[in-house]
């Protein structure tokens, strides 16, 4: 085992409130990393005090910014082909539905085990390059009881938050949009059972989580009920998507009856469901990347916080509605559009993510917890926003180990 200090630190996030300071900020930081956990938090000066004689490897990050990894908690990894035409039609006025996902789903029951293996890595890295330590992503661009367990044991190579989203949208064939040049060979009823039954049979095992896109061309409530119900007597946990395209009273109820982990989008919420969130342990994640793509309207952050409900910022990276692995953009697009300050943004990236995932190993730089940590090439967190689009991830640490360097 190597126990390593990481020292001359500027700014050093940890997400560990004090004084009123959520991101517990300490300036002119360290900290020591043993086997792949953090030991030690404090100032550099103090570093040389506490144990620094049996340190045996020493990182200077030059008075740069650290800051915990950032923790991904919805996504959806798993699939072949892109929707770029679907994109360039919404930028000249073609409005968003969930139609577009049966064309993904033709592309990925296309692709082979080893393609779409490939293609998941090639983002897995792409997501680790900007910062993310910790993500969660779905099946769902299979819809048969063939490619849903194939898709969730293909993310469980990368990641263990893995989500069985079988009830991501009715596929043609049981009578699904599009279904007018498609076989029918059941019903959207029969679909359902499916999801409940083998499907989620044959996908359990390889996930933790359960899913359900409850919304407008989807899925109902009483459906997502029987599918979340489930799926909870098979050992997973529950989620949600809802209130990403029209209001939903009733799909908010249900994510908090049933204790959901997250409910993700929100974006069309009447009063009393921020009060009732605000109630409950759910926490509500925001996924700005689909509101830049699709043109939609933003949700408001603002509204959520000061009522007291936990807000977690992911990507939702997925070829149709938005297409990005950058948490550093959605943080951006959270600070401009939605009415967060940066650190609010900053601690929804990380310690929201891992709320939204039920972690407390991940999303802090406290003692105890896993050694994933981002040096920023900048001073302070602030630039996360005040510089969109410029890379600002120099090293990346996973487990206690540099896994990337893209600067200097």
């Amino acid at each position: 085992m190597t126990r390593t200090l990481v020292t001359n630190i500027g700014q050093l996030v940890t997400n560990n409130e004090r004084d009123r300071d959520p991101l517990g900020v300490i300036a002119d930081a360290a900290l020591v990393i043993d086997n792949e956990r953090i030991t030690w938090v404090g100032s550099a000066a103090a570093a040389e005090v506490s144990g620094g004689h049996d340190i045996d490897h020493v990182v200077d990050c030059g008075g740069r910014a650290v800051i915990p990894g950032f923790v991904d908690a919805h996504s959806h990894l798993v699939f072949a082909g892109d929707r770029a035409n679907e994109f360039e039609a919404r930028m000249t006025g073609t409005p968003y539905s969930a139609g577009g996902i049966r064309s993904t789903v033709t592309a990925t029951r296309s692709a082979s085990e080893d393609e779409l293996i490939t293609l998941l890595e090639h983002r897995v890295n792409e997501m680790l390059r900007q910062g993310t330590t910790t993500f969660e992503t779905k099946s769902g661009y299979h819809l048969n009881v063939e490619g849903e367990p194939l898709a969730c044991k293909i993310a469980r190579r990368v990641t263990d938050e893995v989500t069985y989203l079988g009830a991501h949208v009715i596929p043609a064939e049981y009578g699904g949009r599009g279904h007018e040049e498609t076989p029918v060979v059941g019903t959207r009823e029969d679909y359902v059972e499916l999801v409940c039954g083998a499907m989620l049979e044959a996908s359990a095992p390889h996930a933790r989580w359960i899913d359900v896109f409850c919304d407008d061309g989807a899925f109902t409530v009483a459906e997502a009920r029987r599918v979340l119900e489930a799926g909870m007597r098979a050992g997973l946990a529950p989620r949600l998507h809802a209130a990403q395209l029209a209001p939903d009273s009733a799909a908010i109820a249900l994510g908090v009856e049933l204790d959901c982990a997250s409910i993700d989008h929100c974006t069309y919420l009447t009063d009393d469901d921020v009060a009732l969130l605000a109630s409950s342990s759910t926490v509500v994640t925001l996924l700005p990347g689909v509101e830049y793509s699709t043109r939609s309207p933003f949700p408001d952050a603002r509204r959520l916080l000061d009522a007291g409900v936990t807000v977690a910022i992911s990507t939702d990276c997925n070829p149709g509605s938005s297409y990005t692995s950058s948490m550093a953009l959605c943080i951006s697009l959270a600070v401009r559009d939605m009415g967060m300050t940066t650190a609010e943004a900053l601690w929804s990236a990380t310690a929201g993510g891992a709320r939204a995932l039920r972690r407390t190993d991940v999303g802090r730089l406290v003692v105890g917890a896993r050694a994933d940590f981002v040096e920023l090439d900048a001073p302070n967190y602030v630039h996360l926003a005040y510089r969109p689009g410029v890379p600002l991830t120099r090293r990346v640490w996973k487990h206690g180990v540099a896994v990337a360097q893209t600067t200097g």
